[in-house]
């Protein structure tokens, strides 16, 4: 696009990832006409990062998982400066600087730089990761652990988050033997309880990962070559004075994400964990200065999933374009979903209780050689937390309940199994009612999906660019599909 400056007045965005991007298009569909610039580091066009493991494993395409069409830009008037960093920013003048020369007034600043890979300072890494180890967060690093992956045999991940399984289980998907090493009992111990955690290894296990929990990485172990320095292991403390070496030919590191605040800093704005903002998502040291998505702080929290970043983007396109005035963001309940191959959970709330809080109803199920957990917490008959792994028919039941602080139905396994105590089953599209959530990440209810239909969309693809129901985590994707079938059927029904 021919490079223009900004009006005195108009927006700009610094960031073009999951958040920037959805901002930029929810001010368009309320605005045509408003001046608008984004800066985008990275210089392809955004992309759902929530699906870059489909891409590791080989089940998408890095075009697949795009999400604004680098000509819709231009088409829709807005400037976009992909490619191009943003250096400085003066916030007396209201300028803001490119690493590309060009300096852009803007009336409102809109920081969604997101965050970025934490590497662990251990030995090895001084210099940066040496070739065979990458940090796994970008397409970019994708395209490197997927060029790694050939001629490799074994390959480790550290960390046992929700970012290492899913390398992990991309990895295992392209043939590799893999090991996980993380350092807490469990996997995945933000979201998931002990229990759930064994269940998880347990699966991951059956599918060629293996688990080396409450294990403390000391370092690298590389080797010197002509072409430089390269990984050949994760070295791991030992029992005696030397450490255990796993062999590895790929190392990816998935230690989770920092905010990345360094632009807001050195712009002299306040800053905790991320950019601290009010309910109107503005920065409480300049109103001129808005921040959304995983570099922002609200209320004490840094929210790292892509459905509260969505809603933010959602709340600040109505503030500034005036399409609603008195919209405000008062937090989001954060739920996280991982729907791989033979792994399909769902966590959300607060899933650490045990049975020692009178206060707290706890209701479990497990099956591990089936790989199935399933664990509700109870307070003042409201759900406050939710696990369920390997078996998610009942996900959105539970997801309303906790979403809306509903009261519970009398019989607490219809909870987990659909149809028991008389109670109907929930995930078929006939029983669910049209106010039902079909869509948590962009809040689609199958009455928005039989609208779109009976207004001509035929097909998934055609709804979700419609409504964007399933372009999120991409774990309502067969609901959507279902929702379709099912009423293709109908239509197919003859009359009379």
């Amino acid at each position: 696009m021919t490079e223009q400056a900004a009006r005195p007045g108009g927006t700009v965005i610094v960031g073009n990832g999951m958040a920037g991007s959805r901002l930029v298009t929810e001010i368009r569909a309320r605005d045509p006409h408003v001046p608008l610039t984004v800066y985008g580091a990275e210089p392809r066009q955004p992309y759902n990062r929530v699906l870059l493991s489909n891409v590791l494993a080989g089940v998408s395409r890095p075009d697949q998982i795009g999400l604004v069409d680098p000509a819709w830009y231009e088409a829709n008037g807005v400037d976009a400066r992909l490619g191009v960093e943003v250096v400085r920013v003066d916030r007396s003048a209201k300028i803001v600087y490119g690493s590309d020369g060009s300096a852009v007034p803007y009336g409102t600043l809109v920081l969604a730089t997101g965050s970025t890979s934490f590497v662990p300072p251990f030995p090895g890494t001084e210099d940066g990761l040496p070739a065979g180890a990458v940090a796994f967060r970008t397409l970019d690093d994708c395209s490197d652990i997927i060029d790694a992956v050939a001629g490799a045999r074994r390959a480790v991940v550290i960390g046992g988050g929700l970012l290492g399984i899913e390398a992990a289980r991309g990895l295992v998907g392209r043939g590799l033997e893999v090991t996980v090493v993380h350092m807490a009992g469990h996997l995945m111990e933000r979201q998931l309880d002990p229990g759930a955690g064994k269940v998880l290894a347990r699966t991951l296990h059956g599918l060629g990962v293996c688990s080396r929990l409450e294990a403390n990485v000391t370092g690298l172990s590389v080797t010197q070559g002509p072409a430089g320095t390269r990984v050949t292991g994760v070295e791991l403390a030992g029992e005696g004075l030397r450490p255990e070496v796993l062999e590895a030919d790929l190392v990816v590191v998935a230690c989770g994400v920092r905010p990345e605040v360094g632009l807001a800093r050195a712009s002299g704005l306040e800053v905790d964990r991320g950019i601290v903002v009010d309910d109107s998502l503005r920065s409480v040291t300049d109103p001129s200065v808005r921040a959304i998505g995983e570099c922002s702080q609200y209320g004490g929290t840094v929210y790292g999933l892509v459905a509260p970043a969505w809603e933010q983007a959602t709340v600040l396109a109505d503030l500034l374009t005036g399409a609603d005035a008195a919209a405000r963001f008062t937090g989001a309940r954060e739920i996280t979903r991982l729907k791989a191959a033979s792994v399909d959970l769902v966590a959300m709330g607060e899933t650490h209780h045990g049975d020692d809080d009178p206060e707290v109803e706890i209701i479990q199920f497990a099956d591990a050689s089936r790989g199935t957990y399933k664990k509700v917490a109870i307070r003042a008959d409201r759900v406050i937390g939710a696990i369920l792994l390997g078996e998610t028919s009942t996900a959105g039941t539970l997801t309303q309940l906790y979403d809306r602080a509903a009261p519970l139905p009398a019989d607490r396994l219809s909870l987990f199994f659909p149809g028991v105590g008389g109670a109907r089953p929930a995930g078929s599209p006939v029983r669910m009612p049209d106010a039902a959530t079909v869509c948590q990440c962009n809040n689609v209810s199958k009455g928005r999906i039989r609208a779109c239909w009976e207004d001509g969309a035929r097909t998934a693809e055609e709804i979700s660019a419609r409504t964007r129901a399933g372009t999120g985590c991409g774990g309502c994707r067969d609901a959507v599909e279902g929702i379709v079938a099912w009423l293709g059927e109908q239509d197919a029904v003859p009359a009379g």
